[in-house]
């Protein structure tokens, strides 16, 4: 009997579960990171992603959200602001599925944001050498516009971008304090 082959039924593979962060600083813009990238990537011209990461099994999403954050930016000083009213999905392309790296277990990914206001020292963050000896998700770092972020993200995952910068649109226009 032949073997099918998971990457050309994607459709019966689950979403990973996942969470990611918007990290306000005082002055409403987001914290964004230059990816370090895979050697399969196919994502060399969008480089830029906010911090996230898989909820480990019986891990609640919050809990999930401050620990991805942690190990990414090593930024513990963080005000809960908000949370997306609900999990968005993506799909990950053939192509990379094909590439070995997700070992044809996902489809791609539901995540769960939430955003929180930056309040320590740019000090504390530090990319370069996880805090917790987690490998680096990042080579560089910088702040950038709420309204910015689709266009800098790799196009499979632009709507969900879209979509969280439709939930949290709201914390970084009008009179909020900072």
């Amino acid at each position: 009997m032949q073997e099918e082959d998971p990457v050309t039924d994607i459709d019966v593979l689950p979403y990973r579960p996942c969470v990611g962060v918007v990290i306000l600083n005082r002055d409403n813009r987001v914290w964004i990171g230059e990816r370090v990238l895979h050697p399969d990537s196919a994502g060399n011209a969008f480089k830029w992603q906010m911090p996230q990461g898989g909820v480990d099994p019986g891990e609640d999403p919050l809990a999930a959200a401050r620990r991805e954050v942690f190990e990414e930016t090593g930024i513990t000083s963080l005000e809960f602001l908000a949370e997306a009213p609900d999990w968005y999905c993506y799909d990950l392309p053939a192509e990379i599925l094909a590439s070995g790296r997700w070992k044809a277990k996902f489809r791609g990914q539901t995540q769960k944001w939430y955003a929180f206001r930056f309040t320590g020292d740019e000090t504390e963050i530090n990319i370069l050498e996880p805090p917790d000896g987690s490998d680096q998700e990042f080579v560089s770092w910088r702040w950038e516009d709420l309204l910015a972020l689709p266009e800098l993200i790799i196009p499979f995952k632009r709507p969900v971008y879209e979509q969280v910068v439709s939930a949290f649109r709201n914390l970084v226009e009008g009179d909020h304090p900072a």
